[in-house]
């Protein structure tokens, strides 16, 4: 995806006339940071291959002034065999995004879901490479609803399980 301002927005007004206009743009995307451990390499090349992995996700933003917004897109994957770690990678892929003219419940949304969804991809191609350059077979990343996941965080947070809505962690 290039860095060209992919800038949506709607237009309402009697007769015509404009009035203030919602706008959302992806600005930029960046990788902010990105870590690969392997701790008991080689010893955990020997023997058959059957981990278990998790997989945590959470997002942080910042306001960066003049209505655009970081979005950062925090990924762990860790890989055991048994008790041994095998790797550890943590990917943190960012975003630019102009938000204008949007309700807090508007902006709350799009933080949660939109963003996110926007960032996944490439933090999903970045744990891809790390695990393969680190001998290991490739770990691909099965897509993610971020819509979801803001929804189930809500019916926790409703029901007093504690998930906050805007950080979701599968």
């Amino acid at each position: 995806m290039s860095d060209t301002d992919t800038t949506a927005s709607t237009n309402s007004g009697a007769n015509g006339a404009n009035s203030a206009a919602a706008q959302l743009g992806l600005q930029k995307i960046f990788l902010k940071d990105a870590s690969f451990e392997a701790p008991n390499s080689p010893a955990i090349f020997s023997g058959e291959w059957a981990p278990v992995m998790t997989l945590n996700l959470a997002t942080r933003h910042r306001d960066m002034g003049n209505d655009l917004i970081e979005v950062v897109l925090e990924i762990t994957v860790e890989a055991k065999q048994a008790d041994t770690v095998a790797f550890l990678v943590e990917v943190q892929q960012a975003g630019l995004f102009l938000m204008r003219g949007m309700s807090d419940e508007q902006v709350a949304q799009v933080l949660g879901s939109y963003c996110p969804a926007q960032l996944y991809p490439y933090a999903r191609e970045v744990v891809a490479d790390l695990t393969g350059k680190g001998g290991f077979p490739q770990v691909h990343l099965k897509p993610v609803n971020f819509e979801a996941l803001i929804e189930e965080a809500r019916r926790r947070e409703a029901a007093g399980e504690g998930a906050p809505a805007d950080a979701p962690a599968v």
